[in-house]
């Protein structure tokens, strides 16, 4: 028997998809689109940073990046892969032959890797640009190469860990989401709390954002120490799926086991009075909408999550120190880019499921219209999160109008504390010249106008920044919900669903706003820059970031209105073509018919 055949056949099969070939491209040209902006902003602005700078500056922001896609490979790739096997029931089969637990767990990390390898090895050419431009070292790109390799193979073995002991795919999802973020922060976060005077790594070296950190310090750093700790997780969660796969791909029908299916079935769809209560009420109004609505455990995780952002508002509201305020933007992004997750996963599940189970044939073939079925699970989207986003909402912009209130007072005392440093000679004695006096006296004034600027800012710019953001924040979850949902129809499982509707909708756009109005506000605030720099113009301390605000979400809001006009017109107007794409049976064509060749006729010769 051949070594690992499925490894063998799986990378065959990814060797022909179209996408092994594409994600690479699309990661490079990513890559070339940002460092060619980094060269735009710096000649467009009114005072150019150092090669040097620019390359360092540029490193971080690609590596950072190239470390969030590693992280969140094992999220899309890896968490579904051995669950969706057990779901379909063919993972069984393969266990009849003589195939082990690691000839099918290596099958399927390869089979879900190698378009993530590609991913990276692709941007490593465009980060090494900037071991020319100067800032970065030989030994800081390749230890921050190996720091990337090892984050994304941690991340894939941790998918499949989950994978390995579910069944349910947003239950794996939010499962391996747990463990990666565990893995991530646990162990930095406890060093922080046992040694809060001087950060000592001991239980961050499990962690692969540690690895990655320590790859780029200078001095002696615990980097190869936490790499080799790295890798034996990374391993050892590997041997736990090889182990644990062909112990838990059947369920078994045990006593336990049946109650903890009365206790799930429970907690997923709550009591029979309940069940009844909402079926007497909304079968008659929109089948499909009782039909989503059954599931009660989707808004209890939202409710979670709402209570952890309104937990971390009330926490910082008590605390009276200022930096705790400047790590609100960190943690309500955080909060959002989870609601986000959920809220795409969720949009287009249904639709997945129903496609799996033969439910979309039962749907077209009864008198419900392709507007009822889309508007039930709109409705039932809006039933479900609607109070609890609306909480998270107000959470959000009560936390943004404190945090920008605590800001604001900290740049004004920080400016108010620079003008009473005076110039000295040598000697100790004050330089009492004409220039100096001047130019004291026009750093003094402009000083004044900028702290007079930001205390009138801090009057109404956190009120302007807390719409924009929730203004923002509502425009984007109802473009995940719409082009969710399209996505939901249009993919073979939620994971791909959620990547795709995640990607389109929110990381590409993000790309797309941040350089154009990184690139915008500089050019509209040119002529204020232009007369002295930017440190002699109080007016641009005022207008940077009201137009960063205000174009951003404008930008923004246009982008999130195409997407939702577009997927509606495209669910109300194709569903059934798509949906009646994967329930048709496969017509076979018959083969050709091939023409008879010529008989060669034989000579006819008279008896003798």
């Amino acid at each position: 028997m051949i070594f690992l055949p499925i490894v063998g056949r799986e990378l065959r099969v990814a060797s022909r998809k179209r996408s092994t070939f594409w994600i690479r491209i699309v990661a490079a040209i990513v890559a070339l689109m940002i460092a060619t902006g980094f060269l735009i902003l710096s000649a467009v602005g009114s005072f150019a940073l150092a090669t040097t700078t620019l390359g360092e500056i540029l490193f971080g922001v690609l590596t950072w990046l190239s470390l969030g896609a590693a992280l969140s490979a094992g999220l899309f790739f890896t968490s579904d892969c051995l669950s969706e096997e057990k779901r379909e029931g063919t993972l069984g089969f393969l266990f009849l032959t003589d195939l082990r637990g690691y000839d099918v767990v290596l099958g399927k990390l390869m089979a879900t890797s190698l378009r993530s390898f590609f991913a990276i090895f692709a941007v490593l050419p465009i980060l090494a640009i900037t071991l020319l431009m100067g800032g970065v070292t030989g030994a800081e790109f390749w230890k921050t190469s190996l720091a990337l390799v090892n984050a994304l193979f941690l991340s894939l073995a941790a998918g499949l860990f989950v994978s390995a002991i579910s069944r349910d795919p947003q239950k794996a999802m939010a499962g391996t989401l747990v463990l990666l973020v565990l893995l991530a922060g646990a162990g930095p976060a406890m060093d922080a709390a046992l040694s809060p005077g001087a950060f000592q790594p001991v239980l961050s070296t499990t962690s692969p954002v540690y690895v990655f950190v320590s790859s780029t310090g200078f001095g002696r750093t615990l980097f190869w120490k936490a790499l080799l700790i790295n890798q034996l997780l990374a391993w050892t969660l590997l041997v736990l799926s090889c182990v644990l796969l062909p112990r838990t791909w059947q369920e078994k029908a045990t006593k336990i086991s049946r109650r903890r299916g009365r206790y799930e079935r429970w907690w997923k769809f709550s009591g029979v009075r309940r069940r009844a209560r909402l079926r007497a009420k909304w079968i008659g109004v929109n089948p499909f909408l009782w039909l989503a609505c059954r599931e009660r455990w989707q808004a209890a995780v939202l409710w979670i999550v709402t209570i952890l952002m309104a937990g971390v508002l009330v926490a910082m509201f008590t605390a009276s120190q200022p930096m705790v305020w400047l790590g609100w933007g960190y943690a309500a992004g955080a909060l959002s880019l989870l609601l986000y997750l959920g809220i795409a996963s969720q949009a287009g599940r249904l639709f997945v499921e129903a496609q799996r189970s033969g439910l979309i044939e039962l749907l077209l073939v009864t008198p419900l219209t392709v507007k009822e079925i889309v508007q039930g699970q709109w409705r039932a989207l809006l039933k479900m999160f609607g109070v609890p986003l609306a909480v998270c909402l107000v959470a959000q912009m009560v936390g943004t109008v404190l945090a920008q209130q605590m800001t604001f007072k900290q740049f004004a005392a920080a400016a108010a504390a620079v003008p009473a440093v005076a110039p000295t000679t040598n000697s100790g004695t004050i330089a009492i010249t004409n220039t100096t006096v001047v130019t004291s006296t026009t750093w003094t004034g402009r000083t004044t106008a900028v702290i007079g600027g930001m205390f009138r800012m801090e009057k109404w710019m956190p009120i302007v920044t807390a719409i924009t953001a929730a203004l923002t924040m509502f425009a984007n979850l109802l473009a995940l919900c719409w082009f969710g949902m399209w996505m939901g129809l249009n993919s073979k499982n939620t994971n791909v669903a959620t990547l795709k509707t995640m990607v389109f909708v929110q990381i590409i756009p993000w790309f797309g706003v941040t350089f154009a109005a990184g690139l915008m506000v500089p050019l509209l605030l040119m002529p204020m820059m232009m007369k002295g720099g930017v440190g002699a113009s109080p007016q641009f301390f005022m207008w940077f970031p009201l137009l960063s605000a205000v174009l951003t979400t404008v930008l923004y809001l246009i982008k999130d209105v195409v997407f939702v006009v577009w997927s509606r017109r495209k669910l109300h107007s194709e569903f059934r073509a798509r949906a009646m794409r994967t329930v048709l049976p496969i017509r076979l064509q018959p083969p050709p018919v091939l023409s008879s060749p010529p008989v060669a006729s034989l000579p006819v010769t008279g008896a003798q």
